[in-house]
């Protein structure tokens, strides 16, 4: 088994979606390579517009997860809206999720992440109400296939989207199998206006997962991040961190700070180099933390 110079973190670090460089092995098996090579230790599989993967080569990835001690977790198609209007288009992104679920637990992902849908026209708390019975629907069938893996609703960067912290909160604290997957980047350009930039704000939002969670949030957390560009109405395109205003030293100082544990995932163009960039980072500053 391959051994990472950055093993004792309590984060783990790594790209949503296999490394374009390096490896001579492509897809899924190809990254988890290339990951280890480059001494990070987590991918999650972006099977962002269908999932379609036959069990033996979910089988090889998860054989190859273990070889290499990469954790795996899964990005579920887009195509996903808990507030969907009708039950037809309901049903549809229902057996997307749950597909993604039932494939990534034969690849060895813990986690499943998705985005939560959007408002359509609806109040944010109508829309929430919408989609928690939908929620519990997918969360109960996740446990009655005994798939064991986590459910995790991501935070989202537009204005008229489900997927604020509270709603990833709230679900999390209904269902045993759910947690956040916390994208800092999505906060920070959900009100478009250049908050959620700070130590303070970062360390407040670690709080309230703490407060609300307990040790099962703040000790598995699944985090995305990257630069990112916006607007007046929030996300519009992901950047590399040297190209953004996001203040990602502090970050990764509150995430040392306040005793995290969990996975980073890196979403930027230029996403292994950055994810190196964060692994370091936060490396300066877990062992400031520690002394």
């Amino acid at each position: 088994m391959s051994k990472s110079i950055h093993s004792d973190l309590p984060i783990r670090f790594g790209t949503v979606g296999s490394p374009a460089s390096g490896s001579a092995n492509k897809g899924s098996i190809g990254g988890v390579m290339r990951l280890r090579e480059l001494n990070l230790n987590a991918l999650e599989l972006a099977w962002v517009q269908s999932v379609r993967v036959s069990d033996e080569t979910c089988a090889a990835i998860k054989a190859a997860a273990v070889e290499h001690d990469v954790a795996i977790s899964v990005h579920a198609p887009y195509y996903i809206n808990l507030n969907a209007e009708t039950e037809e288009m309901w049903q549809a992104g229902r057996e997307r999720l749950l597909a993604a679920a039932r494939a990534g637990a034969k690849a060895g992902a813990t986690d499943i992440i998705f985005h939560p849908g959007s408002y359509m026209k609806k109040q944010a708390d109508e829309a929430f109400e919408v989609a928690t019975p939908r929620l519990r629907e997918v969360s109960e069938t996740v446990f009655s296939e005994k798939l064991g893996v986590t459910l995790r609703p991501e935070t989202m960067g537009k204005s008229a989207s489900l997927g604020t912290l509270r709603d990833a909160v709230a679900w999390s604290k209904a269902f045993e199998n759910v947690l956040p997957c916390v994208d800092f980047a999505h906060l920070h350009a959900r009100a478009g206006d250049g908050s959620f930039n700070t130590y303070a704000e970062f360390s407040a939002a670690l709080q309230l997962i703490k407060d609300e969670l307990g040790e099962r949030g703040i000790k598995h957390m699944h985090i995305h991040f990257s630069g990112i560009a916006y607007t007046a109405k929030g996300e519009k395109n992901h950047l590399n961190l040297a190209d953004a205003d996001i203040n990602y030293k502090d970050l990764f100082k509150a995430l040392a700070d306040m005793g995290v544990a969990g996975r980073v995932l890196s979403e930027t163009p230029n996403m292994e180099e950055d994810a190196v960039v964060m692994q370091s980072t936060y490396q300066r500053s877990h062992k400031k933390a520690a002394q």
